[in-house]
């Protein structure tokens, strides 16, 4: 049985950024099949859950969620629906102004975080809020919102992340 990845970026992104494609490249690696949402042009981010839900619904066994941003919360949002099988953030865009009360609760077995003491977009506070409240992993980076500087990094913590939710053998 295939068994896969799906990513979701940011408000502002597109489906195969720096970062998608990095972490893509090392769930190839590791044996898994790897789905990109394209939510651009959707500012809601209750139509992106709907989107993922739906392309999820088709992938099969509890596939492994990958959101950045806006699409972290959309990740988050679909765990429930999609009973994934792990859960990866990259400064997820939680307990935002206006919009706290719909933050998200998962519903995973493992869930991290990765999110950039610099950044000025997502504080980083929310995250720590999150993953205390939520018993998440949390991995504090020397980086802004975007994580551009340390994709390398980034690809290291989700390799072992992969591994320890049981990376399929190739």
């Amino acid at each position: 049985m295939t068994r896969y990845v799906v990513f979701s970026h940011g408000k502002e992104s597109g489906p195969w950024g720096v970062k998608i494609l990095a972490l893509a490249a090392v769930a190839r690696d590791l044996g898994w099949a790897v789905e990109s949402i394209d939510y651009q042009g959707m500012e809601d981010p209750s139509e992106r859950v709907l989107k993922l839900l739906t392309v999820g619904a088709d992938l099969g066994f509890a596939p492994i969620l990958v959101g950045s941003s806006m699409g972290g919360h959309v990740a988050t949002a679909a765990t429930v629906g999609l009973n994934a099988g792990g859960l990866f953030l990259m400064a997820p865009a939680f307990y935002m102004p206006g919009y706290e009360s719909l933050t998200p609760r998962p519903n995973a077995a493992r869930v991290e975080i990765a999110h950039g003491w610099r950044d000025d977009i997502v504080p980083v506070d929310h995250s720590i809020r999150w993953a205390r409240t939520h018993r998440a992993t949390l991995h504090l980076l020397d980086t802004d919102h975007q994580m551009q500087d340390c994709v390398e990094e980034l690809s290291a913590l989700f390799r072992r992340f992969l591994v320890a939710v049981g990376a399929p053998k190739g």
